[in-house]
């Protein structure tokens, strides 16, 4: 059994943190998670930042620190190696609590997957399979925000970093082993690239489901809600289906209503209806006289399309087989569906790195093949 005191350990003044950071920075990593909440918000509500230094887990408690300075400088220690867990909520909440997104970073989620271990493993499960440690999940949905923590809720947050430097121990020997380890910074750096570069307000359209049967005009209108309606929730601080559900999005680019009671006959009601409606129909207005529309989505494939891509996963097996690798950590669903449908695929993206080799050079040669019997 490894050495290791979960005994949880709270930090609540600025003394006791620049004592504990200064030590920190002077090590080669820390593990770190975070608390919030958010079921009523558009951002996390930090509530609380876990670090454990392999030794001692300690759980830093940023409603009562004021001025949190010596954490926003470990996290930027670029010497210091963060070690966290399927991190990207993580990321998003330290860069609300501190304004920064903390580099370089390790993620075990990834480094299991890269390792050769099942994708998007949890870490309970990691920790079981690697350590055979048996963790606890009984506090997953508290209130982190309440003062004082339970026992059980101060507990399970010390746990949630307890074990994460042993697993950067074994995860490291795994791929050092596999020579992978430069795979698993490539995709780490990739997360810290993302964090600090959310996605711009005009490109949320391009998730609403069905938005594919959009063109032209109702596309420009269903374009500029989505992207008022992200503004509008990041200001109000108001999770974006709240404020204006998804559907009534594609309803207003769809039909474009003209007056207020076509809006409440699209569902639209109460204080949206009241605060937002006269901006909605100047929005879909605006939208429709638009000469610049975007270019119309993709749409699901088609029947020869759908073959190509079966064909495409069947190679996607054999490649993830032979490298012991699963293949939703190789290529997403939509990154194959984007190569089947591209007039003249290319690597984008992910496909670049590591992964050209591995899967986007084999998967476009099969690719170009296949292209060349339909021609015969």
């Amino acid at each position: 059994m490894i050495d290791m005191d979960t005994t949880p350990r709270w930090v609540c003044t600025k003394a006791q943190l620049a004592d504990l950071c200064e030590i920190w920075r002077q090590q080669r990593v820390v593990a770190l998670d975070t608390e919030f909440m958010r079921s009523r918000t558009f951002y996390p509500q930090p509530a609380l930042v876990q670090v454990g230094d392999g030794k001692h887990c300690y759980l830093i408690d940023n409603l009562a620190i004021e001025d949190l300075q010596p954490l926003r400088d470990l996290l930027l220690q670029t010497s210091v190696t963060k070690i966290m867990h399927s991190c990207s909520e993580d990321l998003e909440t330290l860069e609300r609590l501190l304004g920064v997104v903390p580099e370089p970073i390790f993620d075990t989620q990834i480094a299991a997957a890269i390792s050769g271990m099942d994708a998007s493993l949890g870490y309970a499960a990691v920790v079981r399979s690697l350590l055979n440690v048996e963790l606890p999940k009984s506090e997953t949905r508290s209130d982190w925000l309440q003062r004082p923590l339970s026992d059980a809720q101060q507990k399970y947050a010390a746990l949630d970093v307890a074990w994460l430097p042993a697993l950067y121990g074994v995860l490291c020997k795994r791929l050092r082993e596999r020579g992978r380890l430069e795979w698993l910074r490539e995709d780490c750096a990739a997360l810290v690239t993302a964090a600090r570069n959310p996605q711009p307000p005009e490109l949320y359209y391009q998730k609403v489901k069905g938005a594919w049967r959009l063109r032209g005009r109702q596309l420009a209108a269903l374009q500029d809600l989505c992207a008022w309606r992200e503004r509008e929730a990041r200001a109000l601080d108001m999770p974006r289906n709240h404020l204006l559900k998804e559907s009534i999005c594609m309803a207003l680019a769809q039909q474009v209503p003209g007056h207020k009671e076509a809006l409440s006959q699209l569902g639209l009601e109460g204080r949206v209806l009241r605060q937002h409606g006269d901006t909605l129909l100047q929005i879909t207005s605006r939208a429709i006289q638009r000469q610049d529309t975007p270019s119309r989505l993709p749409q699901p494939l088609n029947r020869q399309e759908g073959e190509t891509f079966k064909q495409l996963r069947r190679q996607l097996a054999v490649i993830a087989a032979r490298e012991a690798l699963p293949s939703e950590i190789l290529i997403r669903k939509k990154e194959l569906e984007a190569l089947v449908q591209s007039s003249r695929p290319e690597l984008q993206g992910r496909l670049r790195g590591w992964r050209a080799e591995i899967i986007g050079r084999p998967l476009l040669k099969v690719l170009r093949q296949l292209r060349e019997e339909e021609i015969k």
